[in-house]
Formats: structure tokens, C-alpha cells, sequence
């Protein structure tokens, strides 16, 4: 695994002090033009090796919450075990999913399962939900750069109380592209769908860059 300095995760997305790094990546995340310029910066940085997560060791350095959310991520050892124990399947559900780097290994076991002839983004769908306000556009931006079709919960997994949700779309089919980041509406359908009790915090502006509905999903 290549381990990237904080100094370059943050010239990536123009920051020079790590507690500012989750509010300005967010703001790239919901701005399609800088996020695949920061995707760029990115996949050169990393040698375009998006198997594993990249941001694992610097969240876990710089970013973490352990006393707040007690978070210590998964090893990626760990995480190939899981993934292998749950098998190739077209859909996926992580309920605390951090930064993403079990659902990215699992996408990757996916990949390797088929042939790049056959494989499509659109055969498979990944569910995951975080409370974080710190690792959710890390995730986020972990999803679009692989090109990962996903809905993404940012809310509390157990009192099902939700701030937004996230719908990630690969819009071409591309293995090879990046994915659309889009927010779910505000609504009735919505809540039903995810299984959110209430909305809580400050909602989310409406953001759509999909125009193709592949899923269906927001219609909903």
C-alpha cells in the first residue's frame, strides 16, 4: 500500500490545516467540476490504484473521532476476509461504513470476480450510512472516483434519524468513469425507502447532476 503525506491529501483539496480539510472537501464533493479535478490530482497521486482506500491512515491520524464516535477503522486485512465471507453479490449494505474501506474492498473482489468485458457498474448497488460529518465526504468522494453506484445514509444507524441521503450514480455504465453525486429530496417517499424516523440538522440544499435515473430510485 502507497501511504500519501498529509501535506499532499491537502494540496489535493486546497486546504494547509487538516481541521479544515472535511468542510472544504465537502464543498469539492458537491461541485462536479473541482471534485474530478481533485479525482485527478488523486488517481496520479496513488498511482491509479483504487483498490484500497487511500485516506485510511491519514483519517485515522489526522480526522478520527475515537472519543466522540469511537472510531478505529478496519484493517484492510480484515476487510478482505469479510468480503470474501460475504461473497460476489449485486448488492451490498454497510451500516457504518467510515471512509469506506470495507465497501471498497468489496467492490474490488467484484471487479476481480468478472471479466472487464462483462462487468458494469449498473449490475451492482451499495448501501451505506455514517453519522460523521468528518468522514462522509471522504466517503463520498471514495465512491464517485471508482465509479461506484451507491445510496449513502448520513445519519444515526440506530435511532434512524438522518441529516440527508446521498444517491451516487455511475450515469454512463463506465467501469472505467467517475460517478454523479446527487441528494435525495426531502421527503415522505425518502424517509419510507431508507427507514428514517425524522430528519435532524441542517438539510442539505437540493443537488442533482444525474440526468438519467438508472435505479429508478428518485422517483421515489
Amino acid at each position: 500500500m502507497i501511504k500519501t503525506a498529509s501535506k499532499t491529501i491537502h494540496e489535493i483539496f486546497g486546504v494547509k490545516e487538516s481541521f479544515k480539510l472535511p468542510d472544504e472537501m465537502m464543498k469539492i464533493v458537491l461541485d462536479k467540476e473541482k471534485r474530478e479535478t481533485a479525482m485527478m490530482r488523486y488517481l496520479d497521486e496513488y498511482t491509479r490504484d483504487l483498490s484500497y482506500d487511500g485516506f485510511h491512515e491519514y483519517y485515522e491520524e489526522e480526522q478520527a473521532e475515537r472519543k466522540k464516535n469511537k472510531q478505529d477503522f478496519t484493517p484492510d486485512s480484515i476487510s478482505d476476509i469479510l468480503s470474501k465471507i460475504v461473497g460476489t453479490s449485486n448488492s451490498y449494505y454497510e451500516p457504518t461504513a467510515g471512509t469506506g474501506g470495507m465497501l471498497i474492498r468489496k467492490w474490488h473482489q467484484d471487479q476481480m470476480a468478472t471479466s472487464p468485458f462483462d462487468y458494469k457498474p449498473s449490475n451492482y448497488l451499495f448501501f451505506a450510512e455514517e453519522l460523521s460529518d468528518r468522514a462522509l465526504p471522504f466517503l463520498i468522494f471514495n465512491l464517485a472516483i471508482r465509479g461506484i453506484n451507491a445510496a449513502v445514509v448520513h445519519g444515526d444507524v440506530l435511532t434512524r434519524e438522518a441529516r440527508g441521503v446521498f444517491f451516487i450514480q455511475n450515469d454512463n455504465d463506465d467501469f472505467l468513469g467517475f460517478s454523479s453525486v446527487n441528494i435525495m429530496p426531502y421527503s415522505d417517499e425518502v424517509k419510507k425507502y431508507f427507514g428514517i424516523q425524522k430528519w435532524e440538522g441542517e438539510k442539505y440544499e437540493a443537488h442533482i447532476e444525474s440526468e438519467l435515473n438508472t435505479y429508478g430510485i428518485f422517483d421515489i
